[in-house]
């Protein structure tokens, strides 16, 4: 999946979101030229997504959260194994609507509401070296959607709203240097975020 492009305000959003997890954890380590341009990331259980996205997912947001599913996992490779990264989650609105689910299918619903900005959920063994995060999936099965004001852990979605999840990589490096960002998303992951299930389809799934 190629890398996606953001803006200067959602990078700076994922590096103070780093640097306080840095600041309560371990101190970046100073890292050389590493094996970055090689990086690749690919999405786990793709046909399984493929499946809910056939009949467009729906992930159900709870006032206390609710888990996603399925859960978002990804293969990493590529990376320095020496360097230090830390990994992170958002999700973005897809569209400016509304959507509405009427006889048996999605649709345009009047316009949007405006979208509330989240800290980025941060995976909780960031940050750690790029041989940790290549060994195995990276599962972000803790994370909690919710539609009311989110506490740690928590993200506050728009019922009835499409999203985007996108997987963010950044390297960790010494004092003074630039961190750098790589963002990835699979189409396969958009949702519309409900209460409730509307399609029987995806409650079979």
């Amino acid at each position: 999946m190629p890398e996606m492009q953001m803006n200067d305000r959602e990078a700076n959003s994922l590096l103070k979101a780093v640097d306080r997890e840095l600041s309560s954890r371990i101190k970046p380590v100073q890292t050389g030229p590493g094996a970055d341009k090689r990086m690749a990331v690919d999405l786990e259980d793709r046909e399984l997504w493929s499946k809910f996205k056939e009949h467009t997912n729906e992930m159900i947001v709870t006032k206390s959260g609710r888990r996603m599913f399925p859960v978002i996992r990804a293969n990493l490779e590529g990376i320095d194994p020496n360097a230090m990264y830390s990994l992170l989650l958002d999700f973005i609105p897809v569209e400016s609507h509304r959507w509405k689910y009427v006889n048996g299918e999605w649709v345009p619903g009047g316009k949007a509401e405006p979208h509330t900005p989240n800290e980025p959920y941060v995976h909780p063994d960031s940050p750690n070296f790029g041989a940790h995060w290549m060994k195995e999936a990276v599962s972000f099965s803790k994370v909690k959607l919710t539609n009311k004001m989110q506490g740690a852990g928590q993200i506050m979605l728009n019922s009835l709203h499409k999203y985007q999840p996108r997987v963010h990589i950044v390297k960790v490096v010494g004092n003074g240097e630039k961190k750098t960002v790589a963002t990835y998303a699979f189409p396969e992951t958009q949702f519309v975020a409900v209460t409730a299930y509307q399609n029987e389809e995806i409650t079979a799934l």
